[in-house]
């Protein structure tokens, strides 16, 4: 019963934010989706669902093809992501068994991380923007390469958590959903924790992408109505990811993933260290014009 719950709620929810999200575009004249948008929400989205993780992978292509400025990917990865990642968690929330009470607690902390969250970023100087990205990307690459050498928790055979381990997760997963305003991915910090308290890491997967799919409408709603956005490749890449998204989970049932994240381990840590750099240098100019000058003589 609480899960039927759970799936009606979120698919009102989505459907909400795709009106407000096509009649956001419309207002703007940029209802007409990217081609290149379209391209990146399925590429990334079919890895996405595999457990390849998408923020990651989209944030060093956006980066590499210059398609926004550095100011705009965390609004363009919640945005773009948003819907592709709703259909996952319909997929996984009714398709694996996890305690509906944990599953909900985590969805509502999240969601609770979320609100606080994306005000935060709107109102961030850019190189702050540039340096909190820049960071998870290599995060992230880290994530990916200790995944590659078998040194993630393998976790445990539990489908739920009681006292303490229940308590903590839930307050991890209000961080967690800030974070995602960011642009920090929260798939692979919520499966690690959840691994090291003994759960299966099986039964993970409808708690993080549950959260992300209850959490992304909301933040995004924000999001979309900024200026620091682009919606045609938001609307592109949701237009891509969403058919993707269900190939992998129904169709796909085996890819080299191991090779495939050596791969993304050495575009993200090049996208990371290129933010920082830029963040850095940013900052040295910034300290430079503030500085008092020589009175001539």
């Amino acid at each position: 019963m609480i899960v039927a719950v759970l799936l009606t709620l979120l698919a009102l929810l989505a459907g909400f934010y795709a009106v407000q999200l096509v009649r956001t575009a419309r207002a703007r004249g940029e209802a007409r989706p990217k081609p290149e948008g379209v391209a990146i929400g399925a590429v990334a989205n079919f890895f996405d669902a595999l457990g390849i993780g998408s923020f990651a992978p989209t944030t060093a292509y956006l980066r590499f093809r210059k398609l926004v400025p550095d100011s705009f990917l965390p609004a363009v990865l919640n945005a773009g992501h948003c819907l592709p990642t709703v259909a996952q968690g319909l997929v996984f929330i009714h398709l694996i068994q996890v305690d509906p009470i944990l599953l909900v607690a985590c969805i509502a902390a999240s969601v609770v991380g979320a609100v606080i969250g994306a005000p935060i970023v709107l109102r961030l100087p850019v190189r702050t923007v540039q340096m909190l990205v820049g960071m998870a990307l290599l995060i992230a690459a880290a994530l990916y390469a200790m995944t590659n050498l078998n040194l993630m928790p393998a976790g445990g055979d539990a489908v739920s958590l009681e006292g303490g381990l229940f308590v903590i997760a839930v307050i991890a997963h209000v961080i967690m959903g800030a974070l995602m305003s960011f642009g920090i991915g929260l798939y692979a910090p919520s499966l690690i924790m959840l691994s090291l308290m003994g759960m299966n890491p099986t039964a993970a997967f409808p708690i993080m992408m549950g959260a992300c799919a209850f959490l992304m409408p909301v933040s995004s709603l924000r999001f979309i109505r900024s200026e620091r956005i682009d919606l045609r490749l938001v609307l592109g890449m949701a237009i891509g990811g969403i058919p993707a998204v269900l190939l992998a989970a129904f169709v796909i049932t085996s890819l080299p993933l191991t090779v495939l994240r050596w791969g993304v381990v050495v575009v993200v840590l090049y996208a990371g260290v290129t933010l920082l750099i830029t963040a850095l240098k940013a900052h040295r100019a910034a300290k430079a014009e503030a500085a008092p000058k020589g009175i001539p003589s």
